[in-house]
């Protein structure tokens, strides 16, 4: 296999040098001049087999994408990545913005029956139920209650999400949020019907008639660890906007195996690692993609040597994240914060310029900190540590950080890469004492990345606890001051960065191979990461 791969990779970089002198094309770029293809058929690669495809307890971005393809919520995410309406016509929001009243268009489910409001508030209460165990519960807290219902404080009948009737559903907030409008083209809010998931109980959304679905595709196939199949949907509101009529996913975990299909024209898409994406940098059909993944190392605070912030700070000062974006080839910047500099804060304006404070690679400042940290800590020895690491492409990003941490600082550190169902749940109890991991914005907020840190935030369990960022952070839910809530949300990442509650890292980007016959494939660089409703090909049959 790898001899056949590199045969293939000599051939298209022979190729390509040929056609061309300069980088990468954008998505849906080239193509044929003879009309839209007959054959709507795309076929592209997945690297894993989606976690979950039921909506409350989905937990990963593949998981997301294929939910985002057959599902479809209040509002949607648009090709200029704003939030447009969807299965909600239009939406009234109150004087004092905490009360959205949505119209829901006439819209179907897979088996034609009509999607309601109903499905809505069953949704999203049986996310925010405490026996569903949802690890994305936490992205409805801005409704009223229903943080409250989640930690088992009130009934499911004060969260204020409720169906007036079929077409018209009322949700009460907490609290003012600018992004919430952006938060129903989650998938986590999407609907469900109750009496589909009573029907199949633990079996719900595990196949294709296990499930239904009101997005542009049904899923019609699932092989699972092999491959899905979405055709597009015969009830879909807005069908007339879908080309495609089918989108073959292959779950496809080597990338080099991707990279072959895609030479020997097996595949239409897929993504690349670090070294193809250096190899494949000059090709036409080299497409980059901005995401808003921030990764970065957690420190288990109940580890004596990592529980002082000197000696954290000193590790964050020891990697030169320069030489490591540099390193992964496929369009990662340097991270000296947490929050990327794609989310915008509520003004629009780029959260970064705002919040500029962070670390910075300084080997001499590092060993410092880490002598003196040490003493404070009565430690005249270096303890061997455990990174906690993905067992994917972001391996090698784990590796350099090793190096670095034993050329700089002298520390002997074990890299221990696991699969990502083992890795969650070492990360959910706390097993770890470095562990290299990343998030990519839910929404465009500050608030996607911030409120990781709070009692009930998905990185808690580093056991960072500072009480004057917790309480800016939840200022910051409810202040309807937007000037005086971003500020709030700068003081707060200062704060974790100050106390070294994490390391930045690196600011994630994505590379992909894509056929220049393929068009408006729209990329997301929050939640869900890519919506086929508008693509197709064009140039493929010649």
């Amino acid at each position: 296999m790898k001899k056949r791969v590199f045969a293939a990779l000599s051939c298209l970089l022979a190729i390509s040098m040929v056609l061309t002198a300069c980088g990468g094309v954008k998505t849906g770029a080239g193509g044929g001049t003879g009309g839209v293809d007959k054959n709507q058929e795309l076929n592209m690669t997945i690297t894993a087999e989606p976690a979950s495809l039921d909506p409350s307890i989905s937990p990963d971005t593949v998981s997301f994408r294929v939910l985002n393809n057959i599902n479809e919520g209040l509002f949607r995410m648009n090709k200029d990545n704003k939030p447009e309406e969807a299965i909600a016509s239009r939406v009234e929001v109150s004087a004092d913005k905490k009360t959205y009243t949505f119209t829901l268009r006439d819209a179907k489910w897979s088996d034609g029956k009509p999607v309601t409001a109903k499905d809505f508030e069953y949704s999203w209460k049986r996310t925010l139920n405490p026996k569903t165990g949802s690890e994305y519960s936490f992205i409805l807290f801005p409704i009223k209650n229903a943080k409250a219902y989640n930690e088992g404080k009130v009934d499911a009948d004060q969260v204020g999400v409720k169906a007036v009737d079929d077409k018209t559903l009322k949700v009460e907030l907490e609290e003012p949020s600018p992004y919430f409008q952006g938060l129903t083209t989650f998938t986590v809010y999407g609907p469900q019907r109750k009496d589909i998931v009573e029907k199949y109980g633990k079996k719900y959304a595990t196949e294709p008639d296990k499930m239904v679905t009101n997005g542009p595709f049904d899923l019609v196939e699932w092989k699972h660890e092999q491959s899905l199949k979405l055709k597009k949907s015969d009830t879909y509101w807005d069908r007339g906007a879908v080309k495609l009529e089918t989108a073959n996913m292959n779950i496809v975990k080597d990338i080099s195996t991707g990279v072959n299909l895609y030479t020997s024209e097996q595949t239409d898409m897929t993504q690349l690692n670090a070294e193809l994406a250096d190899a494949f940098k000059k090709s036409p059909d080299f497409t980059p993609v901005t995401v808003s993944e921030s990764q970065f190392i957690v420190f288990n605070l109940k580890n004596e040597f990592l529980s002082n912030s000197k000696i954290r700070k000193a590790i964050s000062y020891a990697i030169d994240r320069e030489a490591l974006a540099k390193l992964m080839k496929d369009g990662s910047k340097p991270a000296l914060a947490l929050v990327p500099p794609t989310i915008t804060g509520n003004d629009n304006e780029p959260f970064r310029k705002k919040a500029t404070h962070g670390h910075l690679f300084n080997p001499r400042e590092a060993k410092r900190l880490l002598k003196e940290g040490m003493k404070e800590e009565g430690f005249t020895e270096k303890p061997k540590l455990t990174l906690l690491s993905f067992d994917d492409y972001r391996k090698q990003a784990s590796v350099f950080i090793q190096e670095q941490l034993k050329t700089n600082l002298g520390l002997d550190i074990q890299v221990d890469p696991q699969p990502r169902k083992q890795k969650i749940d070492r990360e959910d109890n706390s097993e770890f004492e470095l562990n290299y991991t990343a998030w990519n914005g839910d929404y465009n907020d500050p608030m996607t990345f911030l409120d990781l840190f709070l009692d009930s935030g998905v990185f808690s369990t580093g056991h960072w606890d500072n009480k004057k960022y917790k309480d800016l952070v939840e200022k910051a839910k409810g202040n309807p001051d937007f000037k005086e809530r971003t500020q709030q949300l700068v003081k707060s990442e200062g704060i974790l960065l100050d106390d070294a509650a994490i390391a930045p890292v690196i600011y994630g980007g994505k590379a992909y191979l894509q056929k220049p016959y393929v068009k408006e494939i729209v990329r997301h660089p929050i939640g869900a990461d890519m919506t086929l409703k508008w693509a197709y090909l064009d140039g493929k049959d010649k």
